[in-house]
This record gives C-alpha cells, structure tokens and sequence, in this order.
C-alpha cells in the first residue's frame, strides 16, 4: 500500500496517458489537468464545553466547461489540498463519461468525524456551508456526500444555504434525505454501478458472472451495496474488509449479514466462521473479481505484482496508482476505472437535482432504469474508444472519451478575449 503517491500527479498522469489520441493543442491539455480554482479556508467552530477549534477545509472547482460544478464533501484526516484536487479532476471526467452535464468538484475537511460529538459535527458542517456559499448554487456548484458523510450532513448544508439566502434551493445539494428532496436509489447508486460496470465487463470479456468468486476492500457504502448486489447476480463473494481488517471464506458468505454484523460490532471482523486477514492478503487473493472500494492509493507498484485477480472494478477513486496501472497493463489484467465504475453516485445525484429542479419525483424503479441505461451506455462508449483507439488500457480509453467530450465543450463555447 502506498501513502506516497501525490493523487493530483496521479490525475495529471492519465490526462497525459490520453491526450496523444485526442485532436486538441497542448494549452488546452494543460489547461485540462489543472483545476480553475480552489477555496482553502480555516473554519473555527465551537466545542460542546464551550472552547474553539479551528480546522482546514477545501473546495476544488476544476473544471466548468460542462456545466455546474459538481463533487462532495469528505470529512476524513487525511484530507490536504492535492488531494481534493485530485479529486474534483476525477469528477469533472466521470461526468464526462457517463454524459451527465456537469464539471468537476470536491470539498473535504481534515478531521476525523469520530472524535466529535453530533452537535459539534452540525455546527461545523453548518460553518462550512456558510463558507462555500459564495460559490455554490444550483446552477454553480452542487455538493453532495463523499466519504464520512451523508443526508444528516447534506441536509445540514442545503438548509444553512436557505436559511442564508431566505430561499427554497433544494438543488443545491445532493445526497439528501427523501423528506428534504433527496432521491430514490441515491444511497446504492455507487455500489449498483459497480455491479453493473462487472456484468457488463464480464459480457465483453464472454465471461460467466454466476459463481465468479469476488473480494471487496472497503466495506461502506459503496463496497457493501456492490458486493449485495453482485451477489444477487450470482457471484461468490468471498473476502470483505475494513479499516478494521477482513474475513475471508473460499465458499462464500452472505454479504448482506456481513453489513449487519457490522452495523452491530462496528467491524467486518469476527463475521461467522471466517478466517481473518489483513486488507493487504485480501488485496492478494486469487479471485476471478477485486473491488478496492476503500481510499486512494492502496494498491501500488510493488502490491500490484502480488495481485491475483483477472478483473478490477475500481469502486473507490484513485484505488490504484499510475505505476500500479503500468503493471495490470502489462501483465493484460482488465481494469474498469473508477470514473466509470463508480459513476453512479454522480448520475443519481444529477437524477436528483433534476427532480429538485422539475419539484417532481421518480420513483425507484425509474432511477434504476434510467442508472443502467447511464452505465451500460459509457461502458459501451468505453469499449468502443478502447478497441478503436489501440489503447493501452481501459482507463485511457476512459479518459479520451471524457477528454475529447471536455475539449469539444470548451471549443463550442468560443473564447472571450
């Protein structure tokens, strides 16, 4: 596992990796590997006895050329100014490829939420929303959750922005609570795009999903629903973990009661009769299916030769490193990129916005549909750009789809003098 890799010089390798095969001039590439501007700010917000503390927040805004901004808000320690970046770039090319009309954005703050209490974490998260107020609005920029949030902290903010602006803007924000103008199949929108990311990368690949034997590093939301519904395929999900560690079973086990356990005890680990193993053994296993659904950077060069996988479904974003790329590249393992893997979170959140904007709601079933018409469609474009443009793996293909869809925007709109 590498903590090292700076994630921005990350992103900024795969837009070079692509750009050779898009028809844009080298200005332009520049301008698309660097984000248009970013908020840093300090936030000071009370404690329960009464003192202050004071912590580092970020919002990237990286690229506009499609429309709003969009991208959410992480609370996570390791939270710094690259990384959010980074993160905001991804962003901007993963609504690229799925054809949702927005830019790039990400917001985090460098805490962790586990050491305040619920009344420190809304006034903070309320602070917070008083910052970005400038800057957000529902047709700038439109947060939603990300990693240690969700609707609590989404309705926080969406109801500091009204209250400020003495206004009803559901759409300013994602993520949300049905009752505050959230929507159906928003919570398992990440995950059921994994699941069919894998389906559809089993189809091209004339594989059997029934039976396939999966491992899944990182088990929140996004990693639990994935293996739930991949499961409900037909697929043998034999290895979960967390921060915690992971439990592995080569006949398999029922994902769903693996997330009760975990809902009860607070970790994967100690699930039924399972053998416990480190994230990195599960990393390791040979499995047909390995979902990184956890951080950034946890699979890197010198991890990526132990991996004994046939197919990586990115889940989390940035799960592997340019180098760690190099090696699946060479030794032909098939990686689906996480801007298109987990591009479900950002459609369902444009699904939602769009109901905020019409005040009218879908149901569940037709968010479903509309979210594997979305997924089956990029992984189609995805394919087609791969095979067509000789590329040397599926995340460059990703990227000059996304690239080539950004450049085309950005020409159509002329330039202002």
């Amino acid at each position: 596992m590498s903590g090292q890799t700076n994630p921005f010089e990350s992103l900024q390798e795969q837009v070079d990796d692509a750009a050779g095969a898009v028809d844009a001039p080298p200005g332009v590439i520049e301008r698309l590997k660097n984000p248009e501007r970013v908020l840093e700010t300090n936030l000071t917000f009370e404690l329960d006895d009464g003192s202050l503390e004071t912590v580092r927040a970020y919002r990237s805004q990286f690229n506009g050329d499609r429309g709003p901004y969009k991208g959410g808000i992480r609370y996570h320690p390791n939270v710094t100014r690259d990384e959010v970046k980074a993160l905001s770039g991804w962003m901007a090319y993963k609504c690229a490829i799925v054809g949702i009309p927005y830019g790039g954005g990400k917001g985090g703050i460098a805490i962790d939420p586990a050491d305040y209490s619920d009344d420190e974490l809304e006034r903070l998260t309320r602070t917070f929303a008083t910052e970005l107020r400038p800057l957000i609005g529902e047709d700038r920029d439109i947060p939603a959750p990300d990693v240690n949030t969700g609707q609590r902290e989404m309705n926080w903010i969406k109801d500091t922005y009204e209250t400020l602006e003495n206004t009803t803007a559901p759409g300013v924000i994602t993520g949300k609570s049905l009752d505050s103008g959230g929507s159906e199949g928003r919570v398992e929108a990440t995950g059921r795009s994994v699941a069919l990311s894998t389906r559809e990368a089993f189809d091209w690949l004339d594989r059997d999903l029934d039976g396939a034997t999966v491992a899944v590093q990182g088990y929140g939301n996004a990693g639990s629903v994935a293996a739930a519904l991949l499961s409900d395929l037909g697929a043998r999900i034999v290895a979960v973990s967390d921060s915690s560690g992971g439990v592995y079973d080569p006949d398999g086990f029922v994902p769903r009661d693996v997330k009760a356990h975990k809902a009860d005890s607070g970790s994967v680990s100690g699930y039924g009769d399972t053998e416990a193993i480190t994230n990195d053994e599960l990393l390791t296993l040979d499995v047909d299916v390995l979902v990184p659904a956890a951080l950034e950077n946890a699979i890197d060069a010198d991890l990526a030769h132990e991996v004994d996988a046939d197919l990586i479904v990115e889940a989390a974003n940035g799960p592997l490193t340019p180098d760690a790329d190099d090696v699946f590249a060479d030794s032909g393992v098939y990686v689906v990129p996480d801007i298109l893997a987990n591009a479900g979170g950002v459609s369902v959140s444009y699904f939602e916005w769009v109901q905020n904007r019409q005040r009218f709601s879908w149901t569940e079933s037709r968010v479903n549909e509309e979210l594997e018409r979305v997924i089956v469609g990029a992984f189609d474009d995805l394919v087609d750009a791969y095979e067509s443009n000789d590329a040397r793996n599926l995340r460059t293909a990703a990227y000059v789809v996304a690239i080539d869809r950004v450049v085309s925007a950005y020409d159509q709109a002329g330039s202002w003098p």
